[in-house]
């Protein structure tokens, strides 16, 4: 099931893919990340997200949206070819503001640590923010005084720096704590084993086309499945929380 898009109202300035603005049936207004975000982000945005979601984290609503052919025939504008036709990437708007420094300390602690032990089990070091800099891919909501957590296309990285990450990560605070205590460890281990349980349906939902860099559906996307699995199964070794 997909939601369709109705109208293309515009486009983020903001990131590096700078998704669509675009309003859905749902009457739902939604940024979405179509074909010039790259079919390895998408693959990602949907798995990061349901694991996420299955982890208990407080993500922006997401859904897999269909953008008709003939909605991008009508649009007054020319860079419909990087939004693409048929299924795409879309994270629900909502009413709130980018996490600062200033707001780290509204997040609840349990919460923090939640995002950083997530961000840890799926190599997503796309969550940086210091003093003076930094983009953390995380907003706050205002009215319901909550954290909003987006962006996972950088799940998976090849080149994933352990210390990196504990070095930039916005929720770093906490990485001394979890390493050192045990009970904590083997909480958020059997948390990582129930979000697994449902890989091959998180899998499954995958849009076929998304596996293929082009339309025709002959060159595969270069995202190995069976790695990023390997990848989350790390949470078995006695190594997994260590930096080395």
């Amino acid at each position: 099931m997909s939601l369709e898009i109705v109208e293309i109202m515009g486009r983020a300035q903001q990131g590096v893919t700078q998704p669509f603005i675009c309003r859905a049936e749902d009457d739902q207004v939604y940024f979405v990340k179509g074909r010039g975000a790259g079919r390895r982000s998408l693959i990602c945005e949907w798995i990061g997200g349901q694991l996420g979601l299955r982890l208990g984290l407080p993500i922006a609503p997401f859904e897999i949206v269909d953008v008709p052919e003939a909605l991008l025939a009508v649009a007054m504008r020319d860079d419909m070819n990087e939004l693409g036709v048929g299924k795409a990437f879309g994270s629900r708007k909502m009413p709130v503001v980018e996490l600062s420094v200033s707001l780290i300390d509204q997040v609840p602690e349990d919460i923090q640590r939640d995002v950083l032990a997530f961000d840890w089990w799926v190599r997503n070091a796309d969550r940086s923010l210091g003093e003076s800099a930094g983009n953390p891919n995380l907003f706050w909501d205002t009215g319901n005084e909550a954290l909003v957590v987006i962006d996972h296309n950088q799940a998976f990285d090849s080149g994933f720096s352990a210390l990196g990450f504990v070095e930039s990560h916005v929720f770093r605070s906490h990485w001394s704590a979890l390493i050192g205590d045990w009970v904590e460890q083997q909480h958020y281990v059997d948390r990582f084993l129930s979000a697994l349980s449902d890989w091959a349906t998180i899998c499954n939902t995958i849009p076929p086309e998304w596996w293929f860099v082009d339309a025709e559906q002959t060159v595969q996307t270069d995202f190995d499945i069976q790695s990023a699995h390997q990848c989350l199964l790390r949470y078995q070794t006695d190594t997994f929380w260590s930096l080395k």
